[in-house]
């Protein structure tokens, strides 16, 4: 008769090919990828359920089609992550530079011959795949990249203006200005985010806030020229001169106007979908319709991507809400960890600013869907339908797993040479 075997647990690890391989050669902070795993989850099914008008017009009510489209994106996005976070993050450096001087023609040509669309040219068609992309998106993650390299490099002169301040501040000014004549919130989410990259940076505050009011000159002359121009009386704009109906100028006074003259009793277009969000929260409540149980998904020109939030608290409720808001804040939390405990200041600055800029992203998307940011375009990191813009947030959070893996790989080290060196010290003190 034969004896029955079973093995050890260790040995099932050794032993559990591809999927146990990739699971062991997976890295990094581990409450990162659970946060990843959850805002994919919820992504899928946010999607899923906003999708309907969209399915309607376009697939004649296939809905499932943008399911899988989305199950896709995740997939690669996922897979963008595993082989970003298993190159090693100094190797970032090197590309840094290269990827900023690839993404400034490239701003350049989508401002001239790129796709336009509501009077604003963000995107390019990618031949042969005939698919768009965002060239803001590639800028976004190349210039902090680049921003973490030039801050690692210049610390014994960050304080002085032209050796320290000017170099780091060029390149921002240049991304800035070439993002906004097409999507000045973009711009405006990117400056910000430099900005407050560059002070954590050590950067002198006198030239900080030297350039933050020289960028506050052109905001405040808009909003004055919005206030200026609106009649209360009538309840609308009026009309602007010639010199000012330049480009996307009157969409964003309008924006403005919007935002500060908003009157709930008038359902005006310019309104529509902040008011429609508001309806999709006071639906919502504490607990939610429910999942696939949103109503206002037909109404919301966008419910999958810039308003995929106002669809989350309309089904899960102000609770629901509440634990997305929580989810980022924990990712943030965890990558000022990792600023915290690596050991050199590129793979540092470089985790942080990449964070920054994700989370503030998804904050600004938030703000907007409870009206207490003007209506920008942005949309909720991870979760809003697939794009060029979920697989550069993938890419951008692969690239801090990498930062978090050599910071643990560092510790590992440290922690064996303290124990050989306590084993040498013991049996030192035994002979």
């Amino acid at each position: 008769m034969s004896q029955s075997k079973d093995i050890r647990f260790e040995d099932m690890a050794s032993n559990g090919g591809v999927g146990g391989n990739l699971l062991s050669k997976t890295k990094g902070d581990k409450v990162i990828w659970a946060v990843v795993i959850v805002l994919a989850l919820v992504s899928m099914l946010v999607v899923y359920s906003s999708t309907g008008l969209l399915a309607y017009k376009v697939n004649r009510g296939n809905t499932e089609i943008y399911l899988f489209k989305q199950i896709a994106f995740i997939a690669v996005g996922l897979a963008v992550i595993y082989f970003s976070h298993r190159v090693n993050y100094t190797l970032y450096s090197r590309v840094a530079r290269i990827l900023f001087l690839i993404a400034i023609p490239l701003l350049i040509y989508t401002l001239f011959f790129g796709v336009r669309l509501n009077e604003g040219s963000r995107w390019i068609r990618l031949p042969i795949i005939n698919l768009t992309f965002q060239t803001s998106d590639l800028a976004k993650l190349a210039l902090f990249m680049y921003l973490g390299r030039l801050l690692s490099r210049k610390q014994d002169v960050i304080k002085d203006f032209k050796k320290g301040f000017l170099p780091v501040m060029l390149p921002v000014v240049i991304i800035c200005v070439l993002i906004a004549p097409a999507n000045l919130s973009t711009a405006l989410l990117v400056g910000a985010t430099s900005m407050l990259l560059l002070f954590i940076g050590r950067v002198s505050t006198k030239h900080l806030l030297m350039t933050i009011a020289i960028v506050a000159i052109p905001v405040v002359l808009m909003v004055t020229v919005a206030l200026g121009y609106y009649d209360k009386e009538e309840g609308k704009s009026k009309e602007l001169p010639a010199m000012l109906s330049v480009g996307r100028f009157p969409t964003w006074i309008k924006r403005v106007q919007n935002f500060v003259y908003d009157n709930k009793e008038v359902d005006k277009d310019e309104n529509y979908q902040v008011n429609q969000a508001k309806i999709a929260i006071a639906k919502g409540g504490l607990l939610g319709l429910g999942p696939g149980n949103s109503e206002t998904r037909n109404f919301l020109p966008h419910p999958y991507s810039d308003f995929i939030f106002a669809i989350i608290i309309e089904e899960y409720g102000i609770i629901g809400g509440a634990f997305i808001l929580l989810i980022y804040l924990l990712f943030l939390l965890r990558c000022i960890r990792i600023f915290r405990k690596c050991p050199f200041a590129f793979g540092a600055f470089l985790a942080l600013g990449l964070s920054f800029t994700l989370v503030i992203q998804a904050l600004i998307n938030m703000a907007v869907t409870v009206n207490l940011f003007p209506v920008t375009g942005v949309t909720l990191p991870l979760v809003s339908m697939g794009g060029s813009s979920f697989l550069f947030t993938c890419l951008a959070i692969g690239i801090i797993l990498s930062v978090a893996r050599n910071v643990e790989q560092s510790e590992g080290r440290a922690k064996l040479a303290a124990v050989k060196a306590k084993e040498a010290a013991e049996q030192a003190e035994d002979n």
